[in-house]
């Protein structure tokens, strides 16, 4: 079909309109790039490894080597160093596929498989509007992915409704910034500054795990004693408090905003808050004040079960290192773990007023961070995935951001959207009366990583049109009508933007296979067919463009950046966001590591401490469910598993998933290590191994949620949210236990190690 009304520009050679073109050769030598995987962005080079014996058409696979850069100083993690293993997968998409009258997928052509998704969406507008189709983006997409999807939803597809999994990941810490601090940046100072400090105090995250590279920058502050870690579990990083290196908190899951409180009630009672700080750069402490003074740590004590004495020493700890104390320094830092909840939000409200009336943010070498988890989770919700949100972190309510937008876009302001649904109740509206009818999926596996498993299945298979655009035919791609295959990172050029906030090159190594398209490619030939208006580029550097220009004078401005300059620039420091175009005249901005230096971006320049008070899990103990479930990660996978359980080393190591039970716990039920047991929510059940050990509270199972099928254990959380945020409560829910079936113990559950070893966890031990 003819593009009717828009301009779908070609892959010329690519020059980005600040700079020269861009000419370097692909495969010719070793590419400087960062890891597909988490939002440390580790700097890796790829180095092709092999030309294609049948038709010499350039290398199929790439060497990994590690790379110089401020975060990982070289190291990669396990995950990093076979990340290239995806890349010659067996189970590689390389061909379109849709769904037959007999319910098979079966390959066709790419005319095809766009000519029939273009056709079922033009029927399903022309019958409920275009708010019946729906998109569903990820936080791994790069930079102009990210853009160019919120784009083809809005301009292309007319919808409203458009989020993406970074709802599940960081809403609840940008909800919470956005309104204390004014701005949503994961960490508003470089990673290294961590490494000074004399205190960090760590919520709801297990660094030495997820991003074992990041735990270089904590052995300054564990040498000084001063590393402060809560979680319910004795996890990896915990250990790193071990032998008088820090304190380790372990409370009752759902209960970290009660640790808060009480910290914050120890500072102001026993007055070792920063008073000048608070007098001039802070507004709302008297609430504050009143709401914290009803969580003395007695009381405290009795709701989160840490001992008060613990709480006074973790909050005089954190007092002696803040600078106005005479300390070299102190951060407040969050992960998902206290996120992932109901009362994310105002969890990590609290820690942003422990940070505040320690005087920390604003200051070097001190500060509060959330830490960013995929690998663009931060640029991927600035420039337009968000439910309510456009380019620059611009709301798409307020008239002055639309006006802005729609004139970069070429479009009328009134023809854009209002705000959409949020990811947990799109998903739950799909299929229904009045909800979409049709969904794309970029970038997520929804059927393995969204809350309440079963039910989002039952609303995908309710779709009149499913459409997911994959490299692995994962769990939602095999739910689908039309799957469209798509490019890896290797195999693509863009940007990304890291837990800090700075903006990276990804750079092309080697070519996809053939049939492999980009999603840019694909978004501009569907919005040919479609009619949409505006231009529509295919090459990332002309969209990072265009993407620049649409962040200008937002919250996240892009304007001053390109690929050009990043490509020019001393790539072992990128640059930060902001940073805006320089006016005629004036030299590049420099970028920004360090946010809050002078003041806060809210109307009155000053943080606003917003008061908070525990309300405990939506889906709390009972009789039927007397113990707490909690899920998370295993160093070997990432997110839901759909590439690391496509990488022998990672697969063989953790096969599945497995229950942590305390030894009271297992003698209770009679459980021993290995034997399977049965997990029961009021949603679902499932049955996994059980491992043993003394690391978890024994009123805690413990289920890593990296598999699918029968072994996902998100068939079993809550979908209840956060409602300021929209976050679903992942990290906690009441679960019944009970004793399955006994059978030999699996290799990978013997020992405290994946290997089957019972050698002591070092996670430190990170290959460079």
């Amino acid at each position: 079909m003819p593009c009717t009304r828009g301009v779908v520009r070609p892959s010329p050679p690519r020059r980005s309109e600040v700079g020269a073109p861009v000419t370097r050769p692909v495969g010719a030598t070793s590419v400087p790039t960062h890891c597909p995987y988490c939002a440390l962005q580790c700097a890796q080079s790829l180095r092709p490894a092999g030309v294609a014996a049948d038709n010499g058409t350039g290398p199929t696979t790439v060497e990994v080597h590690g790379r110089d850069f401020p975060t990982n100083r070289g190291g990669l993690c396990q995950k990093g160093w076979t990340s290239a293993a995806v890349l010659e997968s067996p189970e590689r998409l390389t061909t379109p596929l849709v769904r037959d009258p007999g319910g098979r997928l079966v390959e066709t052509s790419w005319d095809a498989a766009l000519d029939l998704v273009a056709g079922q969406l033009l029927r399903i507008r022309a019958e409920d509007g275009p708010d019946a189709v729906a998109v569903f983006g990820g936080g791994g997409l790069t930079n102009e992915k990210a853009y160019q999807l919120g784009k083809f939803a809005r301009v292309a597809l007319g919808t409203a409704n458009i989020d993406y999994n970074g709802r599940f990941c960081m809403s609840s810490a940008a909800a919470a910034a956005n309104r204390s601090l004014g701005v949503d940046r994961g960490l508003p100072f470089p990673l290294t500054d961590l490494a000074a400090a004399d205190a960090v105090l760590l919520l709801g995250s297990n660094l030495a795990e997820t991003m074992p590279p990041s735990v270089a920058h904590l052995s300054g502050v564990r040498e000084r004693g001063g590393l402060v870690v809560v979680d319910p579990r004795r996890s990896a990083t915990a250990d790193l408090t071990e032998d008088g290196r820090g304190l380790h908190l372990q409370p009752v899951p759902g209960t970290d905003l009660v640790v808060l409180l009480a910290l914050v009630h120890v500072l102001l009672t026993e007055h070792l808050v920063d008073a000048a700080y608070l007098d001039e750069r802070t507004e709302g402490l008297e609430e504050v004040r009143r709401r914290c003074a009803l969580w003395w740590p007695e009381r405290a004590e009795q709701v989160c079960g840490v001992p008060a004495d613990d709480l006074r020493a973790a909050a005089r700890l954190l007092a002696a290192a803040s600078p106005s104390r005479g300390g070299r320094g102190a951060f407040v830092l969050t992960g998902r773990g206290v996120e992932q909840s109901r009362q994310g939000t105002a969890t990590v409200s609290a820690a942003i007023n422990l940070a505040l009336v320690l005087g920390l943010p604003g200051r070097v070498g001190s500060g509060y961070g959330a830490i960013t988890g995929q690998g663009n989770g931060q640029g991927g919700r600035e420039h337009g995935q968000k439910s309510d949100q456009l380019p620059g972190y611009r709301m798409i309510d307020d008239p002055a951001a639309r006006e802005h937008v729609a004139g970069v876009w070429g479009v009328d302001p009134a023809s854009l959207p209002g705000r959409g649904r949020p990811a947990v109740e799109l998903l739950d509206s799909l299929g229904t009366e009045g909800g979409p009818r049709a969904l794309f999926v970029h970038g997520s596996n929804l059927r393995v990583s969204a809350p309440n498993g079963h039910h989002v299945a039952a609303r995908l298979d309710a779709l009149d049109l499913l459409v997911v655009c994959d490299f692995v035919p994962s769990e939602t791609a095999l739910l689908a009508d039309v799957v469209l295959p798509v490019t890896q990172w290797a195999e693509e050029e863009g940007t990304m933007t890291s837990l800090e906030g700075r903006i990276l090159r990804r750079r092309k190594a080697i070519d996809p296979p053939a049939g492999v398209r980009s999603e840019l490619w694909v978004w501009a030939q569907l919005a040919a067919r479609l009619g949409a208006q505006g231009v529509w580029d295919t090459d990332p550097g002309l969209v990072f463009d265009e993407l620049a220009r649409a962040s200008r004078g937002g919250r996240t401005d892009y304007s001053g950046v390109s690929h050009a300059r990043l490509d020019r620039e001393d790539d072992s420091a990128a640059v930060w966001w902001p940073c805006p175009a320089p006016a005629p005249g004036e030299s590049e901005h420099p970028g920004t590591p360090r946010l809050f230096l002078d003041r806060f971006p809210t109307p009155s320049g000053r943080a606003r401490m917003v008061a908070t008070d525990h309300l405990g899990p939506a889906d709390d103990l009972r009789p039927e469910a007397p113990l707490y479930l909690v899920t998370g990660r295993v160093l070997q996978h990432y997110q839901s598993g759909a590439q690391t359980r496509r990488v022998d080393p990672l697969a063989s190591a953790f096969p599945g998933p497995y229950a942590e039970l305390h030894p009271l716990l297992a003698a209770r039920l009679g459980v021993v290590e290995g034997q399977r047991v049965r997990l029961a929510t009021s949603r679902g059940a499932v049955s996994v191994p059980a491992r043993v050990t003394d690391t978890i509270r024994p009123d805690t199972v413990f289920v890593p949620f990296h598999w699918g099928g029968t072994d996902s254990i998100n068939r079993l959380t809550t979908d209840a949210t956060d409602p300021v945020s929209g976050m679903p409560e992942f990290k906690v829910c009441a679960v019944d236990v009970t004793a399955a079936s006994r059978h030999s113990p699996a290799p990978h559950l013997v020992g405290s190690r994946p290997d089957g070893s019972s050698a002591p966890r070092n996670p430190l031990e990170v290959k460079a």
